[in-house]
């Protein structure tokens, strides 16, 4: 999946007239690292997804969507067998359907075991966070949160945040994200 990422990486940073330096600055991420991601020979964490679609002013789940675009009732079987899922260090399925313009992006996230914490992230919008499988961890402005299966969150996206994997398990949440436009 890296190469649709690097590729669409490129081509939103191409459309928005960025350089790599640009991106690089707006990011805190090394030129290099970005080069290396459009060019598919490195892969991407999630924090370092989200502060790229902060710079490039799109939603993450931008980068994991379907070209598929239609207003008509979506039905999406069986996900977990899906070719549409993106597997990095986390798993990111999109649920949109390919929703022309939709209100709200859900998304299944599937956290690998020990998944790294890395550090905290911000981003205009809201999230509502689902627990499907497992114990997902949330920090939220330093505060720790632990959600066991089928707990929830609602939370303001601007406030600095990240969920993390503690556990031996993989743990199954899905997210829905608005960015209020």
């Amino acid at each position: 999946m890296h190469e649709d990422l690097g590729k669409k990486v490129k081509q939103l940073r191409k459309k928005n007239k960025l350089t790599l330096k640009e991106v690089s600055l707006k990011t805190n991420l090394s030129i290099s690292f970005l080069s290396q991601l459009e060019h598919s020979k490195t892969s991407a964490t999630l924090e370092s997804i989200k502060k790229i679609s902060d710079a490039l002013g799109v939603n993450p789940s931008y980068f994991f969507t379907s070209p598929i675009s239609t207003s008509e009732p979506s039905i999406i079987r069986d996900i977990m067998k899906s070719s549409n899922m993106t597997e990095n260090r986390f798993v990111y399925k999109d649920l949109s359907g390919g929703m022309e313009d939709p209100l709200f992006l859900p998304n299944l996230i599937i956290l690998n075991p020990g998944d790294n914490r890395g550090n905290n992230f911000s981003h205009k919008g809201q999230e509502f966070i689902y627990v499907v499988e497992g114990t997902l961890t949330i920090e939220v402005e330093d505060e720790m949160f632990t959600l066991n299966q089928y707990d929830c969150i609602f939370l303001d996206s601007s406030t600095p945040h990240y969920w993390l994997n503690k556990t031996a398990q993989p743990i199954k949440f899905l997210c829905v994200s608005a960015t209020g436009n």
